[in-house]
């Protein structure tokens, strides 16, 4: 009779025989994959030996039995085909079944855009690209979903373009590596702790971001227009070139002989133009001449306050304030600016503004000025001139919606859990509520729903900016960059309609609980933005596992029908067939129902609200997204 240690034996014995057969099995279909790979390749004869028969074992412990194979306990984890002489294209679609960790291509002769859906590697952890002739721009977007990946370098090569803003999605990047290409435009605000650059070489300007000011000189040697610690401090520029200097010397002395002689005697306004400086921002040039054609008012020149409890203070006030730079949008710049009194404004300049003309842009605006509610930032003031419009408003201190999601988080600067996140969400509908019960001619009473939009007062109650400004934007532009024209109907049918806001909504719900960012979102022009909503599908369709939610909110059991149900609600906003999308008063009358708590409520479908699922057993099953949505 066999003992307890033999049968101990025996089922070690074939535990072990199945891992073999598994890994085998699995190191039989990496060779496949890597041999369609190696068919995109040109001058691949150092690769000679991945050949057919395939191997029955890419590794053998750590040492790879096939060329430029990485291994760890016999197991494949990469690719490092460096100083091969290769070239031709990168065939990511190949390498989708590969539990690829890491990927060198580096000193090859590889050229062309950067690699077409290199984001769908998931798991990667390190990307060497380095040393090649890559070029082109790098689309925003090329590096979203890409949570695994530690290290990135793309330095000598000929990219062009700005810096890709998906890189600020990674949060375990810790080294980044851009140097000798020729990236173009302003380093974006990395806030990834610990990480190290190298940016030399290239044709970046502006200032170094705070976050990586403590770095060495040599990561932002070559760029002759960057500045800022650790380099060169900025300089302001300086606002009035010799030429227009002389000019204005020379009307001055007009303008003082006019005033001797009493003839013609008026004074001139100055242009809003401003200094690119993060220090200040003033008027400048030559006086402006008031002509018989454009015979605007001394009203019209001055700021327009569209309620009489605001504090009142004159434009030169406003613009020789000094000021710092918030940001530089889709629609122009926006700067805090600190008046005489001591209050903090925010100045937003607007140059694709001339759908309407100055009337109705008076009217629409004094309109939009006497919206109140305690969700919605108000408009302070607004000044008209034909090449561009200034609004203002009072500033917020504790920043954006988007800020607090994405960007990097101060020391005891607390997370937004989920009480907080259902009180920012109960606040944002009860503002979009109120837009479009104010507004109810206007197709799209917000029109630009999102998370960077929506400020956070003290309290963190939510308040919505940039609503309204649809029917004053300039239309090619607004199709161009705003989120409303995103929505599947404008893609589909070129088309917006009262619906369209409620799908804006339901991303901006699903990011709220996922913590992902709606990468699509910056993209230029029209295109959906329903990758999130496509992701939160594929998630909760395979595995119900909670992966789905944000793991900052410390969601307790007793919150997670809560969250749930906010899930689905969100899911109902933005349905892509329009007809089956909730409208605004249902997706309302729901979030205003959550609670901070589970209790016996049930959750609600999409088409009807005859099919309901207890919030209990909905958390036990295993979850599909036909459940979800019916």
């Amino acid at each position: 009779m066999a003992t307890s240690t033999q049968y101990s034996w025996l089922l070690i014995l074939c535990l072990l025989s199945a891992c073999l057969v598994s890994a085998s099995s699995d190191d039989t279909a990496y060779a496949n994959s890597l041999l369609k790979f190696k068919q995109s390749l040109i001058n691949a004869t150092m690769l000679d030996d991945w050949k057919e028969p395939v191997v029955d074992k890419l590794c053998s412990w750590n040492k790879p039995n096939w060329t430029g194979c990485l291994c760890w306990n016999s197991s494949f984890i990469g690719l490092r085909l460096e100083g091969m002489g290769l070239g031709g294209k990168i065939d990511v679609e190949s390498l989708l079944d590969l539990p690829l960790f890491s990927l060198s291509v580096m000193n090859n002769n590889f050229s062309g855009p950067f690699p077409s859906d290199m984001n769908k590697l998931g798991k990667l952890r390190s990307l060497y690209l380095a040393n090649n002739g890559f070029s082109g721009e790098i689309p925003d977007g090329a590096f979203s979903g890409m949570k695994a990946i530690k290290k990135v370098a793309l330095g000598n090569n000929k990219f062009t373009g700005k810096i890709p803003v998906s890189l600020l999605e990674l949060p375990r990047l810790v080294d980044l590596q851009l140097q000798d290409n020729q990236f173009g435009g302003r380093i974006p605000d990395f806030w990834q702790k610990s990480l190290r650059v190298n940016f030399s070489y290239n044709k970046l300007e502006g200032a170094v971001p705070a976050a990586l000011s403590h770095l060495n000189a040599s990561s932002f040697l070559g760029n002759i227009n960057l500045c800022g610690k650790p380099l060169e401090p900025c300089k302001p520029r300086k606002s009035i070139p010799k030429i227009a200097f002389i000019v204005a010397v020379v009307v001055g002395v007009v303008l003082a002989a006019f005033m001797i002689l009493h003839l013609l005697c008026r004074r001139r306004a100055k242009p809003l133009q401003y200094e690119k400086s993060v220090d200040s921002f003033r008027m400048e040039g030559p006086a402006y001449k008031k002509s018989k054609k454009d015979k605007e008012t001394e009203h019209g020149r001055k700021l327009y306050f569209v309620r009489n409890e605001w504090e009142r203070f004159e434009l030169e006030e406003l613009l020789g304030a000094s000021a710092e730079v918030l940001g530089s949008g889709s629609f122009g710049s926006s700067y805090k600016a600190v008046v005489f009194s001591g209050q903090a404004y925010v100045v937003r300049r607007f140059r694709q503004m001339n759908n309407v003309g100055k009337k109705d842009f008076y009217e629409y605006m004094r309109r939009l000025g006497r919206l109140s509610h305690p969700n919605l930032l108000p408009l302070v003031a607004f000044y008209y001139r034909k090449e561009e419009k200034l609004l203002i408003t009072q500033y917020v201190e504790n920043g954006s919606l988007a800020n607090k999601l994405h960007g990097k988080r101060c020391p005891n600067e607390p997370v937004l859990d989920w009480p907080t996140r259902l009180r920012i969400i109960k606040g944002v509908a009860r503002g979009l509520a109120y837009l479009y019960k104010e507004l109810p001619t206007v197709t799209l009473p917000h029109g630009h729903l999102k998370s960077s939009n929506i400020l956070l007062d003290s309290k963190y109650e939510p308040l919505l900016s940039d609503y309204g400004l649809v029917p004053v934007m300039n239309k090619d532009h607004a199709q161009q960059f705003m989120v409303a024209y995103k929505s599947p109907e404008s893609t589909q049918k070129d088309r917006v309609t009262r619906k369209t806001d409620v799908w804006s909504l339901g991303i901006l719900i699903l990011e709220l609980l996922t913590g992902r960012f709606p990468a699509n979102y910056l993209k230029q022009g029209k295109g959906p933005s329903a990758d999130l909503a496509t992701w939160v599908n594929s998630v909760v369709k395979e595995e119900w596992t909670g992966e789905v939610f944000d793991k900052d909110m410390n969601s307790a059991r007793h919150a997670e029908g809560q969250m749930f149900r906010l899930l689905k609600i969100g899911m109902c906003c933005c349905e892509w067939n329009v007809d089956m999308r909730w409208d605004l008063r249902e997706a309302v009358e729901r979030i205003v129902e959550l609670k901070e708590r589970d209790d016996d409520d049930d959750y609600y479908s999409c088409a009807s609200e005859g099919d309901v699922y207890s919030s209990r057993a909905m958390m036990d099953d295993d979850l599909s997204f036909s459940s979800l949505r019916s």
